[in-house]
């Protein structure tokens, strides 16, 4: 009599989340060294690896730029061997975090006796949906393993060489160390067919998280059967309030846009009060000019424009709404700080803000004012970032409201249940 395997009549994706679902029960309740044990060896691996690594990535590149992808996307495709060290330091940071699994969010003593604790658990098999950004591989692999959870990876077909490399070099370590190497899986299949049932996979895949652009995120949200964490765009914005360090404000400006546009944390939008527009916009054009940044302006920004050797062209309805990802910024000379939180209210993505003042009483009423995950006061948009954050990597950045928002580390990566301790107690 032949035996069937539970898997004979799955579909590939089907298997590699029954497989997530084992290995989830089987990482949940070990211990830290465990797991950073693990962790060590991937981020080992990934140095040892790196030729190998590399190699793939050209491939992805080549057909990349054959294709005519945008310079902007293909940064972001890239992998070298600075950028795979530094891939692996983020690995070794995470393994240095604390391992948030039991940990006690609240508890107390109940009137009758009963000890009460709410405690970190994993949240189990996370599926991770993204474009053209293969450190995304091993940053969610990390996180996800380090807070006890399995992982299904989903890049882009652009990087799909790339990411058959990274997961190659992960299970490998992951299963030398001793667990269970479907800890980290890539999804099955090129076709957006596997990613339209991952997103179907409801009761084996806990949780989704989409990483990319404006479509792909709205694609995941709208269609999904398994619950989402929405990581949004960054249409972010820096606005030079009336009174302000000149100099500090144009170093913040061109940090915030030009020194890696490609990301969602860069600037995309440039807010100038009325009253130091004169002063501030020949700098800071003249400035953006030397780093290579187009203007898009409003028609006091194009007047203040003329003799500056920047590229300034009119602004469009669009500009205000547009993630740019490249050398280009919209800007807008704005009345007030209220008609910048105004602007900001219409046609930010809820990412990140950032207002360049000396003045306390304006700081204080910009922060209370604009409703992004992050508000940074005389600092970059670009720090907006889980490793600058101290959580060593993200898992993407959410901008939703509900179980995470910002940056997400570890704690972000767990739900809680609740121990209920009694002595023969009945109700």
């Amino acid at each position: 009599m032949t035996t069937l395997s539970p898997y004979d009549n799955m579909s590939p994706v089907a298997q590699a989340a029954y497989r997530a679902r084992a290995a989830a029960d089987d990482i949940a309740p070990l211990p830290r060294a465990a797991k950073d044990d693990a962790l060590m060896a991937v981020a080992d691996a990934l140095e040892v690896r790196t030729s190998e690594i590399v190699e793939a990535n050209a491939e992805d590149v080549a057909k990349a730029r054959a294709a005519g992808t945008s310079e902007s996307i293909v940064d972001r495709l890239t992998l070298t061997p600075d950028r795979i060290r530094a891939i692996a330091a983020d690995v070794r940071d995470v393994a240095a975090l604390p391992d948030p699994v039991g940990e006690v969010v609240r508890g107390s003593a109940l009137p009758n006796g009963i000890d009460l604790r709410q405690v970190r658990v994993p949240l189990g098999v996370v599926g991770i949906i993204y474009e053209a950004r293969p450190n995304v591989t091993v940053d969610a692999a990390a996180l996800c393993l380090k807070s006890g959870n399995a992982v299904l990876l989903r890049g882009s077909s652009s990087a799909y060489a790339s990411n058959t490399a990274l997961v190659r070099v992960l299970r490998d370590a992951v299963g030398g160390s001793g667990l269970p190497a479907d800890a980290v899986q890539l999804v099955p299949g090129e076709s957006r067919d596997s990613v339209r049932e991952l997103m179907r996979a409801r009761g084996l895949v806990d949780v989704l998280i989409p990483r990319g652009g404006a479509s792909l995120i709205r694609t995941v949200v709208e269609e999904s059967t398994v619950p989402v964490i929405e990581t949004g765009t960054g249409n972010c914005h820096v606005y030079v309030d009336a009174q302000t360090d000149l100099a500090m404000a144009v170093e913040i400006l061109v940090n915030s846009k030009a020194q890696r546009p490609s990301v969602c944390n860069s600037a995309e939008t440039l807010l100038v009060h009325k009253d130091i527009a004169a002063d501030f916009l020949p700098l800071a054009l003249d400035a953006l000019a030397e780093a290579g940044v187009t203007v898009h302006g409003d028609e006091r920004v194009l007047a203040l424009a003329e003799g500056s050797k920047a590229t300034v062209v009119a602004a469009t309805p669009e500009d205000w709404e547009t993630e740019y990802l490249s050398y280009d910024i919209a800007a807008a000379v704005v009345e007030s700080l209220e008609s910048a939180v105004a602007h900001i209210r219409l046609w930010s993505s809820g990412h990140t803000e950032a207002i360049i003042t000396t003045s306390q009483a304006a700081a204080r009423r910009f922060t209370q004012l604009v409703d992004s995950t992050t508000v940074a006061v005389n600092a970059s948009t670009r720090f907006t970032d889980g490793g600058q954050f101290g959580f060593g990597a993200e898992i993407g950045i959410s901008t939703q409201k509900l179980h995470a928002r910002g940056p997400m580390g570890l704690p972000e990566l767990t739900s809680t249940k609740y121990i209920v301790t009694g002595d023969g107690h009945i109700r």
